[in-house]
Protein backbone atom coordinates (compact mmCIF):
# COMPACT_ATOMS: atom_id res chain seq x y z
CA UNK A 1 0.00 0.00 0.00
CA UNK A 2 1.39 3.74 -0.68
CA UNK A 3 2.21 6.11 1.65
CA UNK A 4 0.33 9.05 1.67
CA UNK A 5 1.95 12.56 1.87
CA UNK A 6 0.25 15.92 2.55
CA UNK A 7 2.20 18.44 1.04
CA UNK A 8 2.01 22.17 1.21
CA UNK A 9 4.15 24.28 -0.65
CA UNK A 10 3.94 28.25 -1.63
CA UNK A 11 6.00 28.08 -4.76
CA UNK A 12 3.76 26.43 -7.42
CA UNK A 13 7.12 25.27 -8.81
CA UNK A 14 8.31 23.52 -6.11
CA UNK A 15 4.95 22.33 -5.47
CA UNK A 16 4.94 19.94 -8.98
CA UNK A 17 8.72 19.36 -9.08
CA UNK A 18 7.98 17.59 -5.16
CA UNK A 19 4.99 16.09 -5.92
CA UNK A 20 6.17 14.38 -9.50
CA UNK A 21 9.27 13.69 -7.23
CA UNK A 22 6.82 11.70 -4.27
CA UNK A 23 4.98 10.00 -6.96
CA UNK A 24 7.48 8.57 -8.81
CA UNK A 25 8.67 7.36 -5.69
CA UNK A 26 5.30 5.39 -5.00
CA UNK A 27 3.79 8.08 -2.33
CA UNK A 28 0.12 8.81 -2.81
CA UNK A 29 0.72 12.54 -2.80
CA UNK A 30 -2.19 15.46 -1.39
CA UNK A 31 -0.54 18.46 -3.02
CA UNK A 32 -1.84 21.96 -2.29
CA UNK A 33 -0.87 25.78 -2.61
CA UNK A 34 -3.12 26.50 0.83
CA UNK A 35 -2.95 24.56 3.83
CA UNK A 36 -6.37 23.15 2.81
CA UNK A 37 -5.54 20.03 3.39
CA UNK A 38 -4.56 20.31 6.60
CA UNK A 39 -8.52 21.01 7.74
CA UNK A 40 -9.02 17.00 6.08
CA UNK A 41 -6.20 16.04 8.14
CA UNK A 42 -8.40 13.34 9.86
CA UNK A 43 -9.76 11.88 6.40
CA UNK A 44 -6.44 11.99 4.32
CA UNK A 45 -4.76 10.25 7.29
CA UNK A 46 -1.36 10.71 5.99
CA UNK A 47 1.83 9.00 6.94
CA UNK A 48 3.61 11.96 6.51
CA UNK A 49 3.12 16.27 6.20
CA UNK A 50 5.51 18.08 4.37
CA UNK A 51 4.84 21.90 4.90
CA UNK A 52 6.24 25.17 3.92
CA UNK A 53 7.08 27.81 6.69
CA UNK A 54 6.18 30.47 4.27
CA UNK A 55 1.98 29.75 3.09
CA UNK A 56 -0.08 32.30 1.31
CA UNK A 57 -2.32 34.12 3.97
CA UNK A 58 -1.66 34.37 7.51
CA UNK A 59 -0.40 31.05 8.66
CA UNK A 60 2.93 30.11 9.29
CA UNK A 61 3.87 26.26 8.17
CA UNK A 62 5.60 26.11 11.86
CA UNK A 63 2.29 27.50 13.15
CA UNK A 64 0.61 24.37 11.24
CA UNK A 65 2.94 21.77 12.81
CA UNK A 66 2.68 22.97 16.42
CA UNK A 67 -0.92 22.38 15.89
CA UNK A 68 -0.93 19.66 14.40
CA UNK A 69 1.64 18.22 17.25
CA UNK A 70 -0.51 19.50 20.41
CA UNK A 71 -3.90 17.39 19.04
CA UNK A 72 -3.97 13.99 20.37
CA UNK A 73 -5.69 12.65 17.19
CA UNK A 74 -2.55 13.99 15.06
CA UNK A 75 0.26 14.18 17.00
CA UNK A 76 2.07 11.06 15.95
CA UNK A 77 2.24 12.24 12.28
CA UNK A 78 5.26 12.86 11.54
CA UNK A 79 5.46 16.18 10.04
CA UNK A 80 8.34 18.33 7.81
CA UNK A 81 8.90 21.50 7.82
CA UNK A 82 10.37 23.20 4.30
CA UNK A 83 12.09 26.87 4.13
CA UNK A 84 14.77 28.99 3.11
CA UNK A 85 15.16 30.40 6.68
CA UNK A 86 19.10 29.98 7.98
CA UNK A 87 17.30 29.28 11.57
CA UNK A 88 14.98 26.42 9.95
CA UNK A 89 16.80 23.54 12.16
CA UNK A 90 15.32 25.80 15.60
CA UNK A 91 12.25 26.85 14.26
CA UNK A 92 11.58 23.07 13.55
CA UNK A 93 12.94 22.17 16.89
CA UNK A 94 10.65 24.79 18.05
CA UNK A 95 7.55 24.03 16.28
CA UNK A 96 8.23 20.18 17.29
CA UNK A 97 8.86 19.65 13.57
CA UNK A 98 10.16 16.13 13.40
CA UNK A 99 12.06 16.99 10.57
CA UNK A 100 13.27 20.12 8.15
CA UNK A 101 14.08 20.55 4.14
CA UNK A 102 16.06 23.49 3.56
CA UNK A 103 15.77 25.04 0.14
CA UNK A 104 17.01 25.15 -2.26
CA UNK A 105 17.07 20.92 -1.42
CA UNK A 106 18.37 18.10 -3.64
CA UNK A 107 16.07 15.90 -4.73
CA UNK A 108 17.62 12.80 -3.08
CA UNK A 109 18.17 14.96 0.18
CA UNK A 110 14.52 15.57 0.03
CA UNK A 111 13.95 12.00 -0.67
CA UNK A 112 15.64 10.36 1.93
CA UNK A 113 14.05 12.52 4.72
CA UNK A 114 10.65 11.74 3.72
CA UNK A 115 11.74 7.70 3.73
CA UNK A 116 13.11 8.47 7.06
CA UNK A 117 10.23 9.84 8.56
CA UNK A 118 8.05 6.95 6.84
CA UNK A 119 9.96 4.12 7.72
CA UNK A 120 10.81 3.51 3.99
Amino acid sequence: MKKKVVLVQDNKEILEIMDQVLEDEGFDVTASLTTEPIQEIENLDPDIVIVDDHIKGNVKGSQVIKELKSDPETEDIPAVLTSTSINLPSEAAECKADDYIAKPFGIDEMIDVVKKNTDL
